[in-house]
């Protein structure tokens, strides 16, 4: 036997894994995928992992944070919020991101980090639909910010050198102005941008660490400048003209206490109304680059050690810088200065040309990072198929393993975000995606810790489930705070997105952290479910149904996935064998198919098999063993003993069809491997399993072990109520008296109601409620003069008593004097219960059933008398009740053994 082998590798593309192939006559596993480690990528592709800490993670977050924000907007930020909100705005930013960046250095450090950086975190955590969706979302956020970075260095070479036509002898300023022009010096700008990431990411990390150590030259020149500058007037021009002054102080208490307050007005570069929303908003978007360094996860030598290393020596720096520089800023510098001249550290630098070497030298490094890091997210995005051939460029790589496809797909989608023209605009944008993106690597963090998973041992033990949930609650407060419309935008995005990637996905090899989840909870219920506390207002049917064969029984299975109402329902089957002559248990292989099989019959229920020497042994085991707990199965359902050959239904059903099957099975069973594995269709010559005597055995173990049974009959020729609109029958036919000894059984005895319970229950689902209940009592006048009215009397006091069990039937008296006669003539005048039942009396009643029901009945309930105590006599039962049923069409016999109905509220 071929075993069957399982999900093991995370970097399988999502849609067309598949467990078994049949092309080649058999089982076999899928194509090997590489194994990752932290250190190197084994397999065949041509990735390699060159970048260290300090210049993978490091350099680039640090980069990231600073962008435009560090030189263009500090005095925007303190002008408007003033420095106590500036100081808050810090703060909650930070803990946004200190919260977040816990979480990501838990999540990085619990396993191998493969490239996509954030995606992939959290994709093979919460699953492709979450992962799928958030890490589009984190894409475009990406897209946006490099958007603004690349309108950020346009502003910035505009504000120096475009041209002023008020002052046509400044030869300086000489590039034309206009939102045409911005556009096309934004292009030109990406245009280069591209080029770089396009050569990969080793040069860009060259590139990066010049721009850094240019960065901190002139962060350094600027801290120098607010000690050393004289104070001094600056000249503001908006539109080319002199349109007002700003005073540096230098370090002066009376200008700290101007500043100190907040002080909202006009944005000049937008014409809008700054508030506390607004100013964090474009604040925060510095403070958004955590991630540049995940998002080289695929380039990273170590990615688990340099990961939370690098961003946590990254946040830290940053943090200190906008610290200082706020600090600073609102000591020497009036409002004026601040609000009106976002590049104000030009004016009073010791020499104003650094300050535009840092200006560009941020925006362009901050370009290329959120360029190459949104390359790398979509390239994991394509190579994991979840949007199928929309992304399918992206798939393409060099030689070398550079996504270029990728570079030049998030190339296209930055020079939309630059018709936008202006960098306040898109920042609400990018701060809403980024926090968004946030909250769901928090939420990943949140769901391993809570789903307490063995296998999630971070090395990286510095955070906890409230960290993560305070992380998720302050990125989500933070959204709405931004802009309500941007949030709820995005959370409806992420909406459709999730369902869009759920419809059309298969199941992935990754994990899913739902499935801890139910498992952590269900465990933790089930121990609070406690079979003492039981009682019958709150009984329903928990099913084990044995099944032989499913290619005979599929209408079987979907009939009893109606009758559970919602309670516990198992597939059982017994295949027999000696575990002790085989090399390996085959039933653990198998299960695949009767999963895959549930699928396709979409019923809701479980699985359980079982090996044993003999059918009436296995079947004793799942009786005693299946369930867990208070969910246990109270009725057993068996297929009817007969030498019926009932046709093959995966024969008339397209889902078992090879080729017509709309959709193959998520884990890998197509209709090909289903009809492989079950055997065909019983004919008359083929051996049964099973004696006629060992059948009705079972029937006696299930009633000693307290259990309800069912034995099912004649359900192949059911036809299913959506199927029906050409069929006559509309009614669900009830007996709930036993037929076979009709003297010795009554209408309210446990088994009759439990009987009408069943019926009952039936006609509450969904399907079934277009049908009728109807209850036929079987009255003998016995030759007395009054037999009309002991017929009315009968029906009066059935009529009440399915009052109170609040059961709406139409009831129909049936004379059994016709039928009666047979059996007492046969008995010669004397009822006596052990002695066999005529044919003649048999035959009679089943004619009485079958007229009285007609071609409206679509299925019958009827009472199943215990077998005999004497073993002897079981053949001569089971002649009895096949003689009663043949013919009937749908029928179950039953007996209950289960108080089960209530007339109490």
């Amino acid at each position: 036997m071929k075993s069957i082998y399982l999900m093991t590798s995370e970097s399988s593309p999502l849609l067309h894994y598949r467990l078994f192939s049949v092309s080649d006559g058999g089982l076999g596993p899928p194509d090997s995928s590489p194994i990752m480690t932290d250190a190197v990528t084994v397999g065949t592709g041509p990735t390699q992992r060159k970048l260290s800490t300090f210049f993978g993670v490091v350099v680039p977050t640090v980069l990231s944070m600073f962008s435009i924000v560090v030189f263009m907007r500090i005095g925007f930020v303190v002008g408007h919020a003033g420095l106590l909100q500036s100081l808050l705005m810090l703060f909650v930013a930070y803990v946004i991101i200190w919260l977040t960046v816990l979480s990501v250095c838990a999540i990085s450090t619990n396993g191998a980090v493969q490239g996509g950086g954030a995606y992939f975190m959290i994709s093979r955590t919460l699953g492709p639909e979450f992962g799928g969706s958030i890490g589009l979302m984190f894409y475009l956020a990406n897209v946006f910010a490099c958007g603004v970075y690349v309108l950020g260095l346009v502003e910035a070479v505009l504000d120096v050198f475009g041209r002023d036509p008020s002052d046509v002898t400044d030869s300086l300023r000489s590039l034309p102005q206009g939102y045409g022009y911005s556009f096309l010096y934004a292009s030109i700008i990406l245009l280069l941008c591209m080029a770089i990431c396009l050569v990969g990411a080793s040069i860009y990390s060259q590139a990066s660490f010049f721009i850094f150590l240019l960065v901190f030259v002139v962060l350094l020149t600027i801290l120098i400048s607010f000690l050393a500058v004289r104070p001094l007037t600056v000249s503001i021009r908006h539109g080319g003209n002199v349109t007002m002054t700003g005073v540096y102080t230098g370090i002066n208490s009376s200008t700290l206490h101007n500043n100190l307050q907040a002080d909202y007005s006009l944005d000049y570069t937008t014409g809008n109304l700054m508030n506390f929303a607004t100013v964090f908003a474009v604040m925060f978007n510095g403070c958004t680059g955590i991630m540049a360094g995940c998002n080289l996860s695929g380039e990273l030598k170590q990615p688990s050690r340099s990961i939370p290393m690098g961003t946590i020596i990254a946040v830290i720096i940053t943090f200190f810088v906008y610290l200082i520089l706020f600090i600073f800023t609102a000591f020497t510098c009036d409002r004026t200065l601040l609000r009106e001249d976002y590049g104000f550290f030009r004016s009073i630098n010791i020499w104003p040309p650094f300050v535009l070497i840092g200006v560009y030298a941020t925006s362009l490094s901050a370009s290329m990072s959120t360029l190459i890091g949104a390359s790398r997210i979509l390239h994991a995005l394509a190579k994991d198929d979840l949007f199928g051939v929309l992304l399918a460029p992206a798939k393409l790589v060099s030689k070398g393993g550079n996504p270029w496809g990728a570079v030049v797909y998030t190339w296209a989608l930055v020079q939309l975000v630059l018709l936008a023209g202006k960098l306040n605009t898109i920042a609400g944008i990018v701060t809403v995606f980024y926090l968004i993106a946030y909250a769901a690597i928090d939420l990943a963090c949140l769901a391993l810790e809570w789903a307490s998973a063995p296998n999630f041992r971070p090395t990286f033990r510095f955070f906890s489930w409230h960290t993560c949930l305070l992380g998720i609650l302050s990125s989500l407060v933070m959204m709405f705070l931004i802009n309500p419309a941007y949030a709820s935008g995005s959370i409806v995005l992420l909406l459709l997105l999730l369902g869009s990637i759920h419809f059309r996905s298969s199941s992935s090899s990754w994990g899913y952290i739902s499935q801890a989840l139910i498992f952590h909870q269900v465990r933790k219920y089930l121990l609070l479910l406690d079979v003492r506390k039981d009682h019958v207002k709150f009984w329903r049917p928990q099913i084990l149904l044995m099944v032989s064969n499913p290619r005979t029984s599929s209408q079987l299975i979907r009939f009893v996935n109606d009758l559970k109402k919602g309670g516990l329902y198992i597939l059982g089957h017994v295949e027999t064998g000696d575990l002790d002559t085989l090399p390996s248990d085959p039933v653990q292989t198998h299960y695949s198919f009767w999963l895959s099989l549930v699928d396709k019959l979409n019923v809701k229920a479980f699985v359980d098999l079982t090996l044993c020497p003999s059918v009436r042994q296995g079947t004793q085991h799942l009786l005693r063993i299946t369930g867990l707990g208070g969910m246990k199965p109270n009725t057993v359902v068996l297929g009817f003993y007969d030498d019926a050959c009932p046709d093959d239904y995966f024969l008339q059903d397209s889902l078992f069809t090879p080729g017509l099957s709309p959709k193959d099975d998520a884990f890998g069973v197509d209709a090909t491997s289903l009809q492989a594995h079950f055997p065909p269709a019983r004919d008359p010559e083929t051996p049964r399993l099973l004696s006629a005597k060992d059948y009705v055995s079972m029937i006696c173990d299930a009633l000693k072990m307290h259990k309800n049974i069912v034995l099912a009959r004649n359900f192949p020729l059911l036809v299913r109520p959506e199927a029906s609109s050409s069929s006559p029958a509309t009614y669900i036919d009830v007996w709930p008296l036993d037929l076979l000894r009709p003297q010795a059984s009554a209408y309210v005895d446990v088994c009759s109601l439990f009987l009408l319970q069943m019926a009952c229950i039936l006609n509450m689902a969904a399907s079934w409620r277009r049908y009728q209940l109807r209850v036929f009592l079987c009255v003998e006048s016995r030759g007395g003069s009054d037999g009309a009215s002991g017929w009315l009397a009968a029906e009066a006091k059935f009529r009440e008593l399915l009052s109170k069990l609040r059961i709406r039937a139409l009831i129909r008296v049936v004379a059994w004097d016709r039928v009666a006669a047979f059996r007492v003539q046969n008995m010669g005048g004397q009822v006596l219960n052990r002695e066999p039942i005529s044919s003649e009396y048999l035959n009679a009643a089943k004619s009485a059933v079958t007229d009285e029901g007609g071609t409206e009945t679509a299925v019958r309930f009827l009472y199943l008398p215990r077998p005999p105590a004497d073993s002897s006599l079981h053949e001569r039962y089971l002649e009895e009740l096949d003689t009663l049923t043949s013919g009937l069409g749908p029928t179950l016999l039953i007996h209950g053994l289960t108080p089960v109905t209530c007339t109490e509220l």
